[in-house]
C-alpha cells in the first residue's frame, strides 16, 4: 500500500472529535470525559509549557545582571524556572554568528574553522546551565538562522555538511563540557526557512546516531566524560522545521516514512492554525492534528510546538490605561497583543493545530530598548547596573496554563504522570491567527487532565466585554470524595484597587449542580482557570511576582563599577574588569553551581555592552593589557544577515544628557585598513549611523563627523594606529575632539538631547580602550526619571486616543496617546529641574504650560520630531517635586512619555543673562496691565528673581529658557487701554 493511500484509511477510521462551535450568548457547555484522556499519547498530547527563546541579544544583558546584582538574578531564575510547576520547561538557543538577525548579533561559538568552539559566549547556554539549578529537567534546544563564514563558504558551494556538522558537534560538545548538559533537541535546518531542507535533516540524524568519535582533544572531555557523552549526544533528537509563512514539513512528514521516523517534534511560527489544504485525507490537510493525535499511517504521535511566538507587546501596567473598549473604555488586560492575547493564542494554538508547547520570542527581554522588536516579553531587564526587574502581569496569565497541572515531557516508561491535553474539551472561535482578538465573545478554552483521571483543569480566557457563563461536567473520571473546584482568576484592577488586586487569585469555590455541571460565569477581560486540584493553602500558588525595584541611572565612579553620583563621571570601562568579583555558573548539568573569574564566566564579552553586529570581545593586546576587541575582519564579513551593518556596539544609558565621551582607538599594525568609530545620543535604531553624533577616522588620520548618517564635517589629522576620540554634547552644541584637540564644532538646529553612546568598526580587527562617560560642567548630565504616557500618575483631561494594540516598537512601551482637540490636556507629576514631553510628532501642536498652577508659556510652539525624540523640553525649574499641565491650544500632540531632569549640576553656571534682562526690563507697575498678561509676565519675572538668587540645579539650558521666557512675557504685555507695551 502507497503512504497516501495508508494515510487516508489511517485517517478515515478513527480521528479525535473537537468540541462543536458554541453561539455568542449561550453557556459554554464542557465535557470533560476520562474515556478522552489519552495516557497513551505520550508526545503529541502531552502538555510541555512554555519555553523560552534566547537569540540576537535578546539575553545580552542577563550575565551582567548575574554579575551586578546576583540576588535579583538567581530570583528571576526561580521565579520563570524553578518550583514544582515551573512557568518555563525549555531554553531553545538560535546560535549566533556575530550578525544582526533581529534585535542584535549573539556572538559566534566558533568564527574561524580552527577556533575551539566557547559556548559561554553566548548568553543562553548559560541560561539553560542556570536554569537547570532549579529545574534539571528543564530542555534545551539549538537551532541556526545565520552561520559564520567559514561554514558560509562551503555551504553556498554545497559541499559544507561536514562544516555545518562540526560547528554544531563542537558547540554542542562545549556546553557539555563546560555546563555538564546535553543539548536535547538539534533543528539541523535553516530558522523560519519556506522550504525545509528534508536531505540534510536525513543526513545529519545519519551522522548524529553514527558518530564514535568524542575523543578528539578539540572537544576537551577526559576519557569518562567520553562515554557519557557519546550516549547523551546519541540519545539528542530532531526538531523540523520552524517555518514561518510556511506549513510544508508536516505534510513532508506524513508522506516520508524515513523522514517520519528521524524528526521527534516540529514545530512552526506566529500562527496559531494548522495547514487546511485538500481533502480531509489528504496529508495537506490538518497535518499537525494528526501528527500529534496519532491518528496518520503510521499509528504514532510527534510533539508539535509553536516554536516561535510573542511575548505580551509593551507593558500590562500601562496597557489597562488605554481608551480602545467600546466608548472608549479600557480593555483591561486584554486586547490584540495584550496578555489575554497570548492566553488566546496559547488556546487557539491547541484547539486548531493541536500543538502543546510554546516559546516566547523573547521571554526576557534583556537588551536595551529602542532595537527592532522592543518591549514584547514577559520580564523586562534592561537596567543590569539597577539590578531593576519587571515581572508583567502576563507572567500570572500564562502560570493559569502551568501552575495548575504536571506539565514538562513523559519519561520512557510513561510514569513522569504529564497531564494530557483534551481535545474533546478544548475549543477556540476568537479571531485571527497570529495577533488573535478574543473581541467577539466567542469562547476560548482548554482543558488538560491528569493520566490517572484524577483530576484536570479547564482554561478560560475571556478577552470580551461580555460576561460568559461556562457549565463543565466531568464524566468518568476519579475525582474522589470532594468534588469541589476551585476557580483561579486574573484580571485588571477595579476602581479604587491596586492595579494586581485581581491578578491570579482564588475566586470562588463551587461544587456541581443537581446536574452534576460545575456553573460558574467567567468576567469580561480576564482568564479563569477550573482546577479540581486543592490550590486554596499552596504557597506557591499564591506567591506575588517580585517587586521592581528601582530604575536609577546609570552614573558610577571611576571604575564603573560602584554607583556614584558626586564625581564627575558617569560611566568608564578599561575592560581589565579588576574591580569586579567572580561569578556563580550552572553546571554538573544543574546539580551545582561555580565561582568561575568574571571574564571566564562570560566568555570575555564586555559590561553592560549590547552588540548590534560585529564580534566584540575582551582580549589582550601586545603590551598583555586587558583591550575591548572588534574581530569581525573581512575573512567573517559575508554572512548572511537581516539588518545589515557594520559592526558596532551599545553601551550606557538611554537618559543620559549632556555628556563628554571618550576612547582610545588603535588599529592593530597587521591591519590593511579599518575604520573605527564614536557616537552619542543614540535611542534607536542599530547601526552606528543610529548615535545622533558620531565621528569615524581611520588609519590614515581622514575623519568625518556625522549627524546620525549624514556627513556634516571632514578633516585630516597625522596619520597614526592609534586615536584618542571624543565628542562632548552639551545642549545643542556638539564638539568632536581628536587627540584632546577640538576638530569640529556642531551647533544642531533641531537637537537629540538624550541617549547612549555607541562604538563601531569597519570589517577590521579594531581595539578600545580606556571608555569614559563624563558630565560636562554647567549642563545637567540626564534625565532622572521617566514617565510613559500611559501611566495612571498622568491625568488627561478632553478628548485622546489612548493606543496600545498593534503599537510600534520605537514607541516606548508600544503605546501613545494623541490628541487634535482644542482645549485638551495633560498633566505629569514630576521630580526633578524640567520634563521633556517626548512623541513622533509633526510640529503642529501648540500648547499652553502650566507649573504648579500657574501659567509658565504661553502658545509654545513644539518641534517636528522622530519617535523617542522631545517635542517640546521645559528646563530652568527650582529642584523639587512640581505638577506641570500642558493645555493644547490648536494641532496635533502625540504623547509617547515624559523624562523628568535631573538637578545633578557640576561646575559654576553663569546667570548674566537673566541679570541682563532684568536690568532692561526694571520695575514695570502691575496696575498699568491687563490681569492676564501681568500673570504670565509676573511668574517669568518671579523665576528669573529666583534663579539669580542662587537656585539649586539650575544649569546653562535652564539659564537660556528662563531668559526667554522672562523676555517674551514682557513683550507680552498688554497695557489696559489695550496698546501694546
Amino acid at each position: 500500500m502507497s503512504i497516501a493511500a495508508a494515510t487516508t484509511l489511517a485517517l478515515t477510521t478513527g480521528t479525535i472529535a473537537a468540541p462543536a462551535a458554541h453561539t455568542t450568548d449561550d453557556p459554554v457547555e464542557v465535557v470533560v470525559n476520562g474515556d478522552d484522556v489519552r495516557a497513551d499519547n505520550v508526545n503529541g498530547l502531552t502538555y510541555k509549557g512554555l519555553g523560552v527563546l534566547s537569540c540576537n541579544s535578546t539575553s545580552n544583558l542577563l550575565m551582567d545582571y548575574k554579575a551586578e546584582h546576583p540576588a535579583r538574578y538567581w530570583q528571576l531564575i526561580r521565579v520563570l524556572f524553578g518550583g514544582k510547576n515551573p512557568l518555563i520547561n525549555h531554553v531553545k538557543v538560535e546560535m549566533g554568528s556575530d550578525t544582526n538577525t533581529s534585535t542584535g548579533s549573539d556572538p559566534a561559538t566558533m568564527r574561524t574553522a580552527d577556533e575551539l568552539a566557547d559556548a559561554s559566549r553566548s548568553p543562553g547556554f548559560q541560561l539553560a546551565a542556570d536554569a537547570k539549578t532549579v529545574n534539571p529537567r528543564l530542555k534545551v534546544s539549538i537551532l541556526r538562522w545565520v552561520m559564520p563564514q567559514w561554514v558560509q563558504t562551503e555551504w553556498n558551494k554545497g559541499t559544507g555538511t561536514d562544516e555545518m556538522y562540526k560547528w554544531y558537534k563542537e558547540t554542542i560538545l562545549d556546553a557539555y563540557e563546560k555546563y555538564g548538559y546535553m543539548v536535547d533537541y538539534v533543528n539541523p535546518d535553516t530558522n523560519e526557512t519556506r522550504t525545509p531542507d528534508i536531505s540534510f535533516v536525513k543526513w545529519y540524524k545519519n551522522a548524529l546516531v553514527n558518530d564514535t568519535d568524542f575523543a578528539d582533544p578539540r572537544y576537551g572531555l577526559t576519557p569518562r566524560q567520553q562515554k557519557a557523552a557519546a550516549k547523551a549526544y546519541h540519545d539528542i533528537r530532531i526538531t523540523a522545521s520552524d517555518e514561518n509563512t510556511t506549513k510544508n514539513i508536516g505534510p513532508a512528514l506524513l508522506t516520508d516514512a524515513e523522514l517520519f521516523g528521524m524528526v521527534d517534534a516540529v514545530g512552526y511560527h506566529y500562527t496559531t492554525d494548522d495547514r487546511l489544504d485538500g481533502t480531509p485525507e489528504s496529508a495537506t490537510y490538518r497535518p499537525y492534528t494528526k501528527l500529534a493525535t496519532g491518528d496518520n499511517t503510521y499509528g504514532q504521535d510527534k510533539e508539535v510546538w509553536y516554536s516561535e511566538g510573542v511575548g505580551s507587546f509593551g507593558w500590562t501596567d500601562y496597557r489597562v490605561n488605554n481608551t480602545e473598549g467600546p466608548g472608549g473604555a479600557s480593555t483591561g488586560i486584554g486586547g490584540v497583543q495584550s496578555a489575554l492575547d497570548l492566553a488566546n493564542r496559547s488556546v487557539k494554538s491547541y484547539a486548531n493545530s493541536k500543538r502543546t508547547h510554546y516559546i516566547f520570542q523573547p521571554a526576557i527581554g534583556s537588551f536595551y530598548e529602542g532595537a527592532q522588536y522592543s518591549h514584547k516579553e514577559l520580564v523586562s531587564a534592561r537596567d543590569p547596573w539597577s539590578g531593576h526587574l519587571h515581572y508583567d502581569a502576563a507572567v500570572y496569565v500564562m502560570q493559569h496554563f502551568t501552575q495548575f497541572a504536571k506539565t514538562g515531557w513523559e519519561n520512557d516508561t510513561n510514569t513522569a504522570g504529564i497531564w494530557r491535553t483534551v481535545p474533546e474539551a478544548s475549543y477556540s472561535g476568537v479571531s485571527g491567527t497570529e495577533n488573535v482578538d478574543g473581541s467577539n465573545g466567542a469562547p476560548s478554552y482548554m482543558t488538560l487532565a491528569d493520566p490517572a483521571k484524577k483530576d484536570f483543569s479547564t482554561i478560560a480566557v475571556n478577552d470580551s466585554d461580555r460576561f460568559r457563563t461556562y457549565r463543565i461536567k466531568a464524566e468518568n473520571m476519579n475525582l474522589g470524595g470532594d468534588p469541589t473546584m476551585e476557580v483561579w482568576e486574573t484580571r485588571a484592577a477595579d476602581a479604587g484597587q491596586a492595579y494586581d488586586a485581581n491578578f491570579k487569585h482564588l475566586a470562588a469555590q463551587i461544587r456541581p449542580d443537581g446536574d452534576g455541571y460545575y456553573v460558574y460565569t467567567v468576567k469580561p477581560r480576564s482568564i479563569v482557570t477550573f482546577t479540581t486540584l486543592d490550590k486554596s493553602h499552596d504557597n506557591a500558588t499564591r506567591q506575588r511576582l517580585p517587586e521592581s525595584g528601582n530604575r536609577t541611572v546609570l552614573d558610577t565612579d571611576a571604575t564603573g563599577k560602584k554607583h556614584n553620583t558626586r564625581d564627575k563621571v558617569l560611566y568608564a570601562d578599561d575592560f581589565g574588569y579588576e574591580e569586579e568579583g567572580r561569578v556563580q555558573v550552572g553546571t554538573g548539568n544543574g546539580a551545582r553551581k561555580v565561582s568561575q573569574p568574571y571574564l571566564e564566566s562570560r566568555g570575555n564579552q564586555p559590561r553592560y555592552m549590547v552588540d548590534q553586529t560585529g564580534a566584540w570581545e575582551v582580549g589582550e593586546n601586545a603590551s598583555g593589557d586587558n583591550v575591548l576587541y572588534q574581530y569581525m575582519d573581512q575573512s567573517m564579513k559575508d554572512t548572511g544577515a537581516w539588518n545589515r551593518n557594520t559592526p558596532n556596539t551599545t553601551v550606557g544609558d538611554f537618559r543620559w544628557e549632556n555628556y563628554k565621551a571618550t576612547v582610545d582607538v588603535s588599529f592593530p599594525p597587521d591591519t590593511d585598513g579599518g575604520l573605527a568609530a564614536l557616537g552619542v545620543r543614540q535611542q534607536k535604531g542599530m547601526a552606528i549611523a543610529d548615535a545622533a553624533y558620531n565621528v569615524r577616522i581611520g588609519p590614515n588620520g581622514v575623519w568625518t563627523f556625522y549627524e546620525y548618517g549624514k556627513a556634516v564635517s571632514t578633516g585630516t589629522v597625522a596619520a597614526s594606529d592609534a586615536y584618542r576620540l571624543a565628542i562632548e554634547a552639551k545642549g545643542a552644541t556638539i564638539t568632536t575632539y581628536i587627540d584632546g584637540k577640538p576638530v569640529a564644532t556642531y551647533q544642531d538646529p533641531t537637537p537629540q538631547t538624550e541617549g547612549r553612546v555607541k562604538l563601531g568598526t569597519d570589517f577590521h580587527k579594531i581595539a578600545f580602550d580606556n571608555l569614559k562617560v563624563e558630565k560636562v560642567d554647567g549642563y545637567t548630565p540626564y534625565a532622572s526619571a521617566q514617565l510613559d504616557s500611559m501611566d495612571g500618575s498622568i491625568a488627561y483631561e478632553g478628548t485622546w486616543s489612548r493606543k496600545a494594540s498593534l503599537g510600534d516598537a520605537m514607541d516606548w512601551y508600544r503605546s501613545t496617546s494623541t490628541s487634535t482637540t482644542a482645549g485638551a490636556s495633560f498633566t505629569v507629576p514630576f521630580t526633578g529641574t524640567g520634563i521633556d514631553v517626548i512623541g513622533g510628532n509633526d510640529g503642529s501642536a501648540v500648547l499652553d504650560v502650566y507649573v504648579d498652577g500657574k501659567l509658565t508659556a504661553k502658545d509654545v510652539k513644539t518641534a517636528a520630531t522622530d519617535k523617542r525624540l522631545a517635542t517640546y523640553a521645559l528646563r530652568g525649574l527650582p529642584e523639587g517635586k512640581h505638577t506641570a499641565r500642558f493645555v493644547l491650544k490648536s494641532g496635533k500632540i502625540v504623547l509617547d512619555a515624559f523624562n523628568a531632569i535631573s538637578g545633578d549640576v557640576d561646575g559654576t553656571v553663569d546667570t548674566t543673562p537673566i541679570h541682563t534682562a532684568l536690568d532692561e526690563i526694571g520695575s514695570p507697575a502691575q496696575d498699568d496691565y491687563t490681569a492676564d498678561s501681568w500673570a504670565l509676565f509676573a511668574s517669568a519675572f518671579s523665576a528669573a528673581k529666583a534663579a539669580v538668587s542662587g537656585q539649586k540645579g539650575l544649569d546653562i539650558i535652564g539659564v537660556e529658557q528662563i531668559t526667554d521666557r522672562l523676555d517674551k512675557a514682557y513683550d507680552g504685555l498688554v497695557r489696559k487701554d489695550g496698546s501694546a507695551r
